[in-house]
């Protein structure tokens, strides 16, 4: 067994049985994301439109494409025809247009709402109070192919684990209270996006069913 593969046997060692693992791509070479496709990973995502593009042709079609970062509408009609769920929904406006060329193609596009809880400004997503807004507005809910799938967040770049533990704590209370309130009758809210390289160990025992790795996978 290679290096790669080892390192991704041992990160899906800890997932448990709710958690899937997404490897982040983003800054590495085709060849880099062929070893690990070779290693028999096949859900993969990108943080810019233009490396998404560029690396969904050049690489095997059965790869499941996820786009995990921040999303301008001009850029939408180039990444639904492919993109199997786009994490980063952080607006109605966004929405809109997602729904808007998903509708084009005839598809139901899963999104998933982010959520800003890091004590970051560069961050972006809704403020928890602002989802809750977001998922009653009477414009939102004429939207026909979106599909709501959960919610995403990143949590702050800090070594402080109690920091990062509360602020994954708050995304999976309003995930749970969303699942049980408003979202009750939505079966395929089911996905919770916490968790990256340095922190995913905490993401899981905060009930993250997606996390986002990409260094450890890569690195070591």
């Amino acid at each position: 067994m290679n290096a790669i593969a080892a390192r991704l046997q041992d990160i899906k060692s800890k997932l448990g049985t709710i958690t899937c693992l997404i490897v982040v791509s983003k800054y590495r070479s085709i060849a880099e994301i062929e070893a690990v496709y070779a290693a028999g990973q096949r859900t993969f995502a990108e943080n810019r439109v233009q490396a998404l593009l560029e690396r969904h042709e050049a690489l095997p079609k059965d790869i499941e494409w996820h786009l995990i970062g921040h999303l301008q509408t001009n850029k939408v009609k180039f990444v639904v025809p492919f993109v199997k769920l786009i994490h980063s929904a952080d607006s109605l406006k966004l929405l809109q247009e997602i729904n808007k060329q998903a509708a084009k193609i005839n598809k139901i596009q899963d999104v998933l709402i982010q959520v800003f809880v890091a004590q970051e400004e560069t961050k972006f997503g809704l403020e928890p109070s602002e989802v809750k807004t977001l998922l009653s507005n009477a414009d939102f809910q004429q939207l026909r192919n979106i599909c709501v799938c959960g919610l995403m967040a990143m949590g702050s770049n800090t070594s402080d684990t109690i920091q990062i533990k509360q602020e994954f704590t708050a995304v999976s209370d309003l995930f749970q209270e969303l699942k049980s309130g408003v979202l009750k009758h939505n079966p395929a809210f089911t996905e919770l996006s916490i968790g990256m390289s340095g922190d995913y160990p905490i993401a899981i025992e905060c009930g993250s069913t997606m996390v986002r790795v990409g260094s450890k996978v890569f690195d070591g």
